[in-house]
């Protein structure tokens, strides 16, 4: 196939660039810009040189629908809203890997993103693709809403747990760690070299965007949910995040039982992998791969279950995952261009 990429001098694109390019289906990649266009992807990035030799193209759905098949879009908020229908409409499939189309509610969207949402008639299209979890669903669709990078670590600790009813539904506490390539290209002050070397921050205490996806998804798999206590922190490293989450269990249980719930769950999902008893996992241990890596205890003395899960935020946090789901639209083998051993140290 021939797949496109918008947004392509983003953490994300550069990703995608860099995955795609060993993907046994896709045989050219053609780079959209909604704003650079003439940029050659070396200026932005001259890792690719030698690798990738051309320069950004405008939008032009007319022109987009001849040249590929499938697009992704690895752009800030704003564009897909733009966009997503058009390239739909021109017979393209879309993975959007911004945060425009995950939330059902349009006004939801606006309280949590404070930016006009994106039509509901798109927002209706748009199947949100946690593979582990929507499979069936991606496999018909022509719109994906990408997971953001911290509900995909938290939701997939959390699935087992919640589906089958098994705690508290406002117990749930997650507190999570994230690299700065979490924040995206954009230079900041929250990321700015001498503000976080050496440095730990909480940051958008009770406000984080991802809060109203995380609940969303919750409350479809068990809707006793109640709001959960979400958040976020950044590490002075690159990448990679860590969701340490805590809940209260309905009823006394036993570790060995949480840990046979969760490789039941999983048994038959290439990309997560389940700790052994007294085995946790770190960030370092799947950098780079698109895997999810979990480990769960449960405190007999207070009655809490502890879940540790760990991913790469650029690849199964956002890159990974999206060509996951591109697989699956397409029939291909769902670990095609994805088998990346994590690489260490």
């Amino acid at each position: 196939m021939r797949v496109g990429i918008i947004g392509a001098t983003g953490y994300g694109g550069a990703e995608l660039l860099r995955m795609l390019k060993n993907h046994p289906h896709v045989e050219e990649v053609v780079l959209y810009t909604s704003s650079k266009e003439g940029m050659n992807i070396n200026e932005s990035y001259p890792h690719l040189s030698a690798i990738y030799e051309q320069d950004l193209k405008p939008i032009d759905p007319d022109t987009l629908k001849n040249e590929v098949e499938a697009v992704f879009l690895a752009t800030p908020p704003g564009v897909s809203a733009e966009w997503s229908q058009t390239i739909v409409e021109s017979g393209c499939q879309v993975i959007d890997l911004s945060g425009d189309l995950r939330l059902r509610s349009p006004e939801q969207y606006k309280a949590w993103y404070k930016r006009e949402a994106a039509a509901k008639s798109v927002i209706d299209q748009a199947v949100y693709g946690l593979t582990e979890w929507r499979r069936e669903e991606i496999r018909d669709a022509r719109l994906i809403a990408n997971p953001g990078c911290y509900p995909t670590a938290t939701l997939l600790g959390l699935a087992p747990l919640v589906q089958k009813g098994l705690v508290r539904p406002d117990s749930i506490i997650i507190d999570a760690k994230s690299g700065t390539s979490g924040a995206g290209r954009t230079p900041s002050a929250i990321t700015h070299f001498s503000e976080m070397n050496e440095n730990f921050k909480i940051y958008q205490i009770n406000q984080h965007k991802h809060i109203p996806e995380i609940e969303q998804q919750l409350n479809d798999w068990n809707e006793e949910m109640a709001a959960v206590t979400f958040q976020p922190h950044l590490v002075p490293m690159v990448r990679g995040i860590m969701a340490t989450i805590y809940l209260t269990a309905k009823k006394e249980t036993r570790e060995q039982e949480l840990r046979e719930l969760y490789q039941t769950a999983y048994e038959k999902e290439p990309f997560v992998r389940i700790r052994k008893q007294g085995s946790y996992p770190a960030t370092k241990e799947v950098y780079g791969s698109n895997y999810c890596d979990i480990g769960v205890t449960y405190d007999e003395r207070t009655g809490r279950i502890t879940v540790v899960s760990v991913i790469d935020n650029v690849v199964k946090g956002a890159s990974g995952q999206a060509i996951q789901n591109f697989n699956v639209m397409n029939g291909f083998d769902e670990e095609a261009g994805l088998t990346l051993v994590p690489m260490y140290p």
